[in-house]
């Protein structure tokens, strides 16, 4: 019995496994198919991350893209010639990058780059859309700014924090919620005790938590900011050209640091087509790491043309110990004067500059921070100087005409050359005539004189006898016209000594003269013939 039963639970056990297994095997191949594409499909779907780059031209704007691709250069050649077009010439523009790796072979991230040049109020309406509460922990904010002009930096910032406190306003209540979090999670990336990673992390020691430290996260924006002032190479120039010394440079760094600690903002100081580390501090603060090499960031205050704060990291005793006297406190209470906004009846924000609007903006720059800034660090040339401006030797101004206008100058003075040397040929040209006309009389009398010498060759020399003397009476009258003659400095200087040169002269043209009547009266000719008889 046991043992019929046991052949029939064998059979039976056997028979359903037989028969099933077939179904099985192919839900088994369809699954495990299913799973090797979905793995496949998720691995090759890259993380995308928001840039909303604020600020600057569309010409510098693409310096700073280039800025931040630097180390796409070596990547293969193939790739380089992919290079995403940029369209940032009309409102809103885009492009995108691709983040490599370390070995610059695998793409590990996308970055959306969203970018605006003008802090309207008419274009809130197209970054409105850019912010929802799936896109929150993935968007950063930059703000770029250009030391060809520093002392409109605080005017351009309090534009674009007025703009975007504009915009996080009329959100819905998920996205605020969203940013609340994101902006706790922030906060507790202290430091001293953590430390900043490139990944985007925080590692330490423990979870201790450090209250906040004064002036730091008072006006957090619900996203991360990050200002990076292009162009640091020019402070060169304005150090020669506009007599900027260490005193300016500091103060326009303590400023800076002061207001963005507000914020919590990290800050940067590059320079087109030289190292720097703008990517490390982008790529880790939207959570981009690499697997194979993780670049640490490294604060700098020291060298001025490479400023690197990390978010998080600044305090208002760091900022004191750049240069003593300057108010710290002060700063930061008349930035939370110059951010603000009049608002509405119903507590929204005004799409458009109203009467209450410019009422408050007139009271934010008398009582903020934003006149003592400009008066610090002028435009030098700026016509109408304020008080309590610089001296005359850090207002050194060099006005230098564009290219065009350069050209368009030289081209009137190579007018009025060409025009004058037209002249000058002209000139010469009437003259050359004159000239030939004059040689042309002169060829004329010396054909005359020849014609005339020939003449006398015919006829002959005109002689007379003089006492049976033949004498040439044209050589005779021209050797005492050659004594007549005016005679040179030499002679002249004989006739003086010898006045009676000229009496002489004429006793012989007198003798000549009387033999010539002597020899005429004896002559058989002048003799009057005989009478006849009468």
């Amino acid at each position: 019995m046991n043992d019929r039963r046991k052949s029939q639970n064998t059979r039976r056990s056997f028979v359903p496994a037989s028969s099933a297994a077939p179904q099985s095997n192919g839900d088994s191949k369809k699954d495990m198919w299913s799973s090797l594409l979905d793995s496949v499909a998720s691995g090759r779907r890259l993380p995308e991350k928001n840039v909303l780059v604020l600020g600057g031209t569309p010409d510098t704007q693409k310096e700073f893209l280039e800025t931040l691709a630097l180390d796409s250069s070596k990547r293969p050649p193939e790739r380089q010639r992919r290079r995403p077009p940029i369209a940032n010439e009309f409102a809103l523009g885009y492009t995108y990058q691709d983040v490599l790796d370390a070995d610059h072979e695998d793409n590990i991230a996308r970055l959306s780059i969203y970018l605006l040049a003008e802090p309207s109020s008419s274009f809130a309406s197209l970054l409105q859309p850019l912010i929802t509460a799936r896109s929150v922990p993935d968007t950063l904010i930059v703000i770029l700014l250009d030391w060809a002009e520093p002392w409109a930096w605080v005017r351009n910032l309090r534009d674009w924090v007025r703009l975007l406190r504009e915009v996080l306003v009329s959100l819905d209540n998920e996205t605020k919620e969203a940013m609340e979090d994101l902006m706790q999670e922030w906060q507790q990336r202290r430091r001293g005790v953590t430390t900043y990673d490139g990944g985007g992390g925080v590692s330490g020691e423990g979870n201790v938590a450090i209250p906040l430290g004064l002036g730091e996260w008072d006006e957090g924006l619900g996203l991360p900011l990050c200002v990076v002032c292009i162009n640091s190479d020019k402070i060169e120039a304005l150090e020669k050209e506009s007599g900027w010394r260490e005193e300016e440079f500091d103060y326009v760094l303590q400023f800076l640091r002061t207001i963005l600690m507000k914020h919590g903002a990290s800050l940067i100081y590059t320079t087109p087509s030289m190292p720097n580390s703008l990517s490390t501090l982008v790529h880790s603060t939207l959570g981009i790491h690499s697997l194979l090499k993780r670049d640490p960031l490294k604060h700098n205050v020291t060298d001025r043309e490479k400023v690197l704060i990390p978010p998080s990291w600044d305090s208002w005793g760091k900022i004191r110990v750049v240069r003593e006297g300057f108010d710290v406190e002060g700063v930061s209470k008349g930035w939370d004067v110059d951010i603000q906004r009049a608002p509405h009846e119903n507590g929204s924000v005004p799409q458009s500059d109203t009467d209450a609007d410019r009422i408050l903006s007139e009271c934010s720059e008398s009582l903020g921070v934003l006149a003592v800034y400009e008066n610090t660090i002028q435009d030098p040339k700026r016509d109408n100087r304020l008080v309590g401006s610089k001296s005359l030797a850090n207002q050194l101004e060099i006005e230098t005409p564009s290219t065009q206008e350069f050209l368009t100058s030289q081209l009137e003075v190579v007018e009025q050359l060409k025009a004058s040397e037209e002249q000058s040929q002209e000139n010469k040209s009437s003259r050359g005539a004159l000239g030939a006309s004059a040689n042309a009389r002169v060829d004329d009398s010396n054909t005359f004189v020849e014609g005339k010498g020939r003449v006398n060759e015919h006829i002959g020399p005109v002689q007379f006898n003089m006492g049976g003397i033949q004498v040439d009476a044209e050589d005779m009258l021209k050797r005492l016209k050659d004594r007549d003659a005016p005679q040179t400095p030499e002679r002249d200087t004989q006739t003086s000594a010898n006045p009676d040169g000229k009496a002489q002269n004429e006793n012989l043209a007198k003798f000549f003269a009387d033999l010539t009547k002597k020899v005429g009266a004896n002559s058989p000719r002048a003799t009057p013939p005989p009478r006849p008889p009468s």
